[in-house]
């Protein structure tokens, strides 16, 4: 994959509009009973980079990075700033966060992970871009040091700790993240005029798989 690890700028991302995208189908039967499926275990997440637009030298940053990227050719990181971190948007990262594995003597390799609840259902997505500084690890309840204790791949979200945890203890992380992405485009339309009349382009971004 194409994947280049800078991020798009997260100053012009703010503002932007997006979210999860799911793919269900609906088969309605004779009897007007539904049923539903989905060939997508994760979601995908598509924005529109084109909001965050609020002067002309925010264009001039927008076409820089669309062409540094080749159009759709290269994918990058994107930050989502409705969903940035593993915990709510009011408090800070904190080691104990998520709970992203249990350890079992043997297993020293952990994926990130951030589960989403709404009672008793949950879904856990993958995180293969943390950002690089605000990862934080625990076990059983005691926080690691980076370098010393573990260490991590920010290209992929693995974590490897220095010594396999016990089949009792709980592997727990926090950390911010961003969204792999590309532009779903392969062309721009910038007006000069538009933008000054309150016309902002239409930017799409979409979600990777990594």
């Amino acid at each position: 994959m194409n994947f280049h690890e800078e991020r798009f700028p997260a100053n012009l991302s703010f503002g932007s509009i997006g979210g999860p995208e799911r793919r269900t189908d609906v088969v309605t039967l004779a009897n007007g009973f539904e049923e539903r499926n989905t060939p997508w275990a994760h979601s995908r997440r598509r924005y529109d980079a084109g909001v965050g637009m609020r002067s002309l030298d925010d264009i001039e940053i927008l076409i820089s990075f669309f062409e540094a990227r080749r159009g759709q050719l290269h994918s990058f990181r994107w930050k989502d700033w409705s969903d940035y971190k593993s915990c709510i948007a009011s408090v800070d990262v904190d080691f104990r966060d998520q709970v992203i594995a249990q350890g079992d003597d043997v297993t020293t390799s952990y994926q990130l992970v951030k589960t989403y609840r709404s009672g008793t259902y949950s879904y856990q997505r993958p995180i293969a871009k943390p950002v690089a500084g605000t990862v934080r690890v625990g076990v059983s309840g005691d926080e690691l040091r980076e370098g010393v204790h573990f260490s991590l791949d920010e290209t992929t979200g693995h974590i490897v700790l220095n010594e396999a945890p016990g089949p009792e203890a709980e592997i727990t992380a926090g950390f911010e993240f961003d969204v792999p992405v590309r532009f779903d485009t392969d062309r721009i339309l910038t007006s000069v005029a538009s933008f000054r009349a309150g016309d902002v382009p239409n930017v799409p971004v979409v979600e990777v798989r990594i």
